[in-house]
């Protein structure tokens, strides 16, 4: 008679312990992980001085174009005005950061070291409330240990923080609001169901909303939106055609909420201008004669001084409908040179952006970090579609979809930030599946450093190599770490 069937009290407290543990776990662990993130991203904040604001360039570096135009905002003179001196209205970039800066500004003093304590707060702030939601979509998708493991990463590596402690821009706000957007489509779609799940109107409002602020900060991930929408359409099986309702009702409130700003475009410049302008300059900066892949930082208007004066003579919308037109004359005369672009810039947005300004050992350390990241995230999600993890062709369309645009224009490391929690949760979840087996497979060899079994398996060796017979339910991943550990 084996000792479990003799004390089997003691077996069921156990469970009910390790089960009370994990509910704890689940209830706490997120916000704990929260606190501890904003307090180690507020001190990263105070010990670095990046409140200090440079005033080089009249403090352009804090905020650059939406610093500008929250500037514009605070001193009244409206959206405006998004490079240096009196330039008139803008769309260059769409309005949901810039409006929150100016609020900043208008409150404690533009360009102030109270203000600039004050986005960067906000910032480090928007940044640890990642960590609930990661750990929430981690532990629908992939399990508790997943969902602890990536939380911890999230709240300690520094590269996960570098945006919002010291990089004054819409990066921060918009991973979040991306992550919120993804995490209620699992909610809709009851992806490891909890009480309360499923396609209620309030999750398909928010659904909305979350999309049209999204929209407001960077339409980029625009791209996504349908399929993300398809998607929890296609989970209700042959009932979605009942949810048609509720997702119009979503679709007419994201249109409500971007409506303002494109009534505000047309009354201002007497176009429709769906969200911002600058395509056409982006796109020649980073297409036109000389470039390499890299944003020509040096041709833009914010930097020359010759591009300015004629962005301000021929007013926005006509200067950027020249440069766009110049991009595209130089895109159809060299086909191939636009391919290679495009290739190097692929190349740019998972493996690193060279950065000019930095010597060949910085570029090589921060390549090798910023490499090493998007290939446990790939690889990640290649095992994840293999083993057919719920969510995973949604998480496979967001990888595909959300960098298409910065192909084609251009590229900076800060536009993967979007996709760095589900990269994080990924490269947690492939090196979890990873056995850990010390030892050679050749047979002469396997004498003399024999194989170490699994952690996993090693507490139903005993009885299973006997028996051959896993002690884990068939089908599961440790049933099969053990069945390939017996039979070795």
């Amino acid at each position: 008679m084996s000792q479990s069937s003799l004390h089997p009290a003691s077996g069921n407290t156990g469970q009910s312990r390790r089960a009370h543990l994990a509910a704890g776990a689940r209830a706490c662990g997120p916000w704990r992980l929260f606190w501890l993130a904003l307090g180690v991203r507020l001190a990263v904040v105070a010990l670095c001085h990046y409140f200090r604001i440079n005033p080089a360039e009249d403090h352009f570096r804090f905020g650059a174009e939406m610093g500008r135009i929250a500037r514009a905002l605070a001193t009244g003179n409206g959206y405006a005005d998004p490079f240096s001196g009196h330039s008139g209205p803008t769309a260059w970039v769409t309005p949901l950061f810039p409006l929150i800066l100016g609020g900043i500004f208008k409150l404690f003093g533009v360009y102030s070291t109270l203000s600039a304590w004050a986005v960067l707060l906000l910032d480090s702030l928007l940044n640890a409330l990642m960590i609930p939601v990661i750990w929430e979509t981690g532990e629908r998708c992939f399990g508790l240990r997943t969902a602890r493991w990536s939380g911890w990463i999230w709240a300690l590596y520094p590269a996960a923080m570098q945006y919002a402690v010291k990089w004054v821009w819409e990066t921060t706000l918009t991973a979040l609001l991306f992550q919120l957007a993804l995490l209620i489509a699992l909610r809709v779609g009851c992806l490891g169901a909890r009480r309360g799940d499923g396609p209620t109107w309030p999750r398909w409002l928010g659904f909305g909303l979350v999309w049209g602020l999204i929209a407001l900060s960077n339409p980029s991930l625009l791209l996504f939106l349908p399929v993300c929408g398809l998607w929890m359409l296609a989970r209700s099986g042959r009932a979605w055609s009942t949810l048609l309702p509720k997702a119009i009702a979503a679709g007419l409130l994201f249109f409500a909420v971007i409506a303002p700003w494109s009534w505000r475009n047309e009354r201002v410049f007497h176009q429709f201008v769906l969200f911002r302008t600058n395509f056409g300059a982006e796109l020649s900066l980073g297409n036109g004669p000389g470039a390499n892949g890299i944003l020509m930082i040096y041709n833009h208007p914010a930097k020359n001084p010759r591009q300015f004066e004629l962005y301000r003579q021929m007013g926005e919308l006509r200067y950027t409908a020249w440069r766009g037109e110049l991009a595209r004359q130089a895109i159809h005369a060299d086909p191939p040179r636009f391919l290679r672009l495009c290739l190097a810039r692929i190349d740019f947005f998972w493996f690193g952006v060279p950065n000019p300004d930095s010597s060949p050992l910085v570029n090589f350390g921060r390549g090798l970090n910023y490499s090493f990241s998007s290939l446990a995230g790939l690889l990640g999600l290649a095992l994840a579609l293999r083993r057919r993890i719920p969510g995973a062709g949604l998480f496979a369309a967001a990888f595909l979809l959300l960098p298409a645009v910065y192909y084609i224009v251009t590229v900076h490391a800060r536009f993967r930030h979007p996709l760095e929690p589900l990269i994080t949760l990924l490269g947690v979840f492939l090196f979890q599946q990873a056995e850990v087996r010390c030892g050679f497979t050749l047979p002469v060899l396997r004498r003399l450093w024999p194989l170490r079994p699994t952690a996993s398996c090693s507490f139903v060796l005993a009885g299973a190599c006997r028996s051959g017979i896993s002690a884990f339910p068939a089908g599961t991943t440790s049933d099969a770490n053990c069945r390939l550990a017996i039979t070795s």
